[in-house]
């Protein structure tokens, strides 16, 4: 008999031991490295955040010159990884796919050599640096432009901006994009952090981890939110109407995208974050400005769940705001989920060296629920 129920899933379950990030979900609560989400999301670079999770400290002015060098000079990627990454756009292939292409192959001309301590920061550092590249390079493919060559000089967001388009960012563009890379960077065991330390507990290489990750990502239920709740914004937008959007989804029995979390029982602090980078970003940007139409539909849509569904609390997510920052910074809702692997790709790669330093294979076990008792019967005496 089947009585696996809605338990399984490894909710509660405790597989490792961690410095990179703290979850609480019941008072919504997020630490990167000992650090509240709020406070070091908008204020770090990106590299500031990655040596963080890399080494437990923030670096000094001569470490992070250092460390946004050693990142920087990662960057290009082989000719055979943009060949595939061309073939991928030539054939309409998805951004995701198209970067776990050529995330897999990024180093065909690199020799790792030994996989020391030393070794695998080397890779590690490769993985985060060449991800970009691959998503931008890809993206330009895709519109009959040739890719950008990266620059040494820019910030690991900055310089992601400047391949995408081929010209210098703005500081608001780029100080948002920052935002929204530190925010999500790392978050728990979540299915993607989870693949990447199950495939380097088999002493696999960070290159493999990243790229199962990557697969991880790519699911609906994971990485792919963003763009619907872009295309709910915007039609609430262009109606005028939040309250009509949002009851006809309910009413249709459609899940609210962007609302609601498997770990938060609170309001998603990365959603704050989100929040706040927004509004300042909308504040001066001179564009569109979808953001109080967030702002609307996130009250109807907080109200109405709470009417339906009054013994849960679903609240916005990192998702909902994720959406209208990305927007307003440019980036199409093609690049979301992507763009949520660059950022990631650091947490990912933390974990995984953090599971290197202390292996033990990843090896759950599952309930069996199915036959019993069957004896063999050759095929000209079935049925």
């Amino acid at each position: 008999m089947n009585d696996a129920g809605p338990s399984f899933g490894l909710e509660d379950v405790t597989v490792a031991q961690t410095r990179l990030s703290s979850i609480d979900g019941e008072e919504g609560a997020l630490l990167i490295g000992g650090y509240p989400v709020e406070d070091i999301a908008p204020n770090a670079t990106y590299e500031e955040e990655l040596y963080l999770l890399l080494h437990d400290s923030l670096p000094n002015a001569e470490e992070l010159r250092d460390f946004r060098a050693d990142l920087a000079r990662r960057r290009s990627i082989p000719d055979e990884v943009a060949s595939v990454v061309r073939r991928a756009a030539r054939e309409g292939r998805p951004a995701m796919d198209a970067l776990r292409m050529g995330l897999a192959a990024v180093t065909l001309s690199t020799d790792l050599g030994d996989p020391s301590a030393a070794e695998a920061e080397d890779e590690a550092l490769r993985v985060v640096a060449a991800m970009p590249t691959i998503v931008a390079a890809y993206w330009r493919f895709r519109q009959g432009a040739d890719p950008v060559s990266p620059r040494t000089e820019l910030g690991h967001a900055a310089n992601y901006l400047y391949m995408l388009r081929g010209e210098e960012p703005s500081q608001s563009d780029v100080r948002g994009l920052e935002t929204y890379l530190n925010t999500v960077v790392d978050h728990g065991l979540n299915a993607s952090t989870f693949a990447a330390r199950t495939v380097v507990s088999t002493e696999a290489d960070l290159v493999s981890a990243a790229t199962a990750a990557v697969g991880a990502l790519k699911g609906p239920l994971h990485g792919g939110a963003p763009g619907p709740v872009l295309n709910m914004i915007q039609e609430a937008h262009d109606r005028g109407n939040c309250e009509e959007v949002v009851r006809a989804r309910l009413d249709a029995g459609e899940r609210l995208m962007g609302f609601g979390h498997r770990v938060y029982r609170a309001r998603d602090p990365r959603a704050d974050v989100l929040s706040a980078a927004a509004e300042q970003f909308y504040a001066g940007a001179g564009r569109e400005n979808v953001f109080e139409t967030a702002r609307e539909l996130e009250a109807v849509g907080s109200r109405l769940l709470a009417e339906r569904k009054p013994d849960r609390r679903l609240e916005t997510n990192v998702e909902f705001y994720t959406a209208v920052l990305l927007h307003g910074i440019g980036l199409p809702a093609e690049l979301f989920s992507p763009t949520f692997a660059v950022s990631r790709a650091g947490g990912w790669v933390a974990h995984a060296l953090e599971q290197k330093r202390n292996n033990r294979l990843v090896r759950p076990v599952a309930r069996y629920d199915g036959a019993e008792g069957r004896t063999w019967t050759p095929i000209g005496e079935r049925d």
